[in-house]
């Protein structure tokens, strides 16, 4: 008896391995067309019918932004600022995930409803007090003022807190019993087995500061503290814009985060994972 050796394609993934084509095609197609846009001349990337691929690539628009903006300055403080608060938020919300996971202590639960309470808040309703206190620090217009509101994250602490909770307690309780105290606990046992919730951490933190736009906007008025986000609105005129400049700015303003996404895209997805193991 002869058995067929191809399987039978069903219909229903056919259907599902189209959706998921089409849902591929939607999310490259905007990256496609910056790119292309960025090697068109400034009539080509206005024409009408618009055209995909430029007719004759050119470098033009890379060679503009860089004297169109002080863009190694304006890099530099964007770099600054993601490492800065990528570091701060990883130390900072790692203890306190530990505390409230594994110490016992009082009303630890309210306390820590109360910093969940912070995500419950739009953003925008800090704004104002936060200004207040760089303003108050003689801090506005400088780098630190990019940073300083950001150094704690109630989302990282939650999600800190969940990976925390997965591990398995006998490890810690063992090193309890060889007289190991809670700070060489954290950091030589627990913080490294905290890595896919760290890793995933800090794609969060290294994406939400890249793009960061409102505040760098309001706390900051030179140019040459400014970060990319608002440093490449600035290129849009009232009546015209230079589209090729302005996407050329954006294609080196979004390579360091798809850099960091396919590096850490494994730990990425698996400290996704473990956090939702237990609540």
């Amino acid at each position: 008896m002869m058995t067929d050796s191809k399987k039978k394609i069903k219909p229903s993934h056919v259907v599902v391995h189209i959706l998921l084509i089409a849902g591929l095609f939607i999310a490259v197609f905007p990256f496609f067309w910056m790119i292309c846009t960025s090697f068109k001349t400034s009539g080509e990337a206005m024409l009408i019918p618009p055209t995909i691929l430029p007719e004759h690539f050119t470098a033009v628009a890379y060679a503009t932004i860089m004297s169109a903006l002080p863009f190694a300055k304006v890099y530099l403080n964007t770099i600054i600022s993601t490492v800065v608060t990528t570091v701060a938020q990883i130390i900072i919300c790692s203890m306190a995930a530990y505390a409230f996971a594994r110490i016992e202590f009082p009303f630890r639960n309210a306390i820590f409803i109360l910093v969940l309470s912070v995500l419950m808040v739009p953003g925008q309703i800090f704004l104002i007090p936060q200004y207040m206190i760089i303003m108050h620090l003689g801090l506005l217009d400088t780098i630190p003022a990019l940073f300083l509101p950001n150094l704690f994250s109630a989302f990282g602490t939650f999600l800190l807190r969940q990976t925390f909770m997965s591990l398995p307690k006998e490890m810690e309780e063992a090193a309890i019993v060889d007289g190991a105290g809670r700070n060489r606990i954290f950091w030589q046992i627990m913080f490294p087995l905290a890595k896919p919730g760290l890793v995933s951490l800090v794609i969060f933190t290294v994406r939400f500061a890249w793009n960061d736009f409102m505040w760098p906007l309001i706390v900051n008025t030179s140019m040459d503290k400014m970060t990319l986000g608002p440093a490449l609105s600035t290129l849009q005129g009232q009546y015209t814009t230079e589209y090729p400049t302005q996407m050329a700015g954006a294609v080196l303003a979004v390579i360091p985060l798809v850099v960091v996404f396919f590096i850490f895209q494994n730990q990425f997805i698996e400290g996704i994972a473990h956090t939702g193991i237990k609540g």
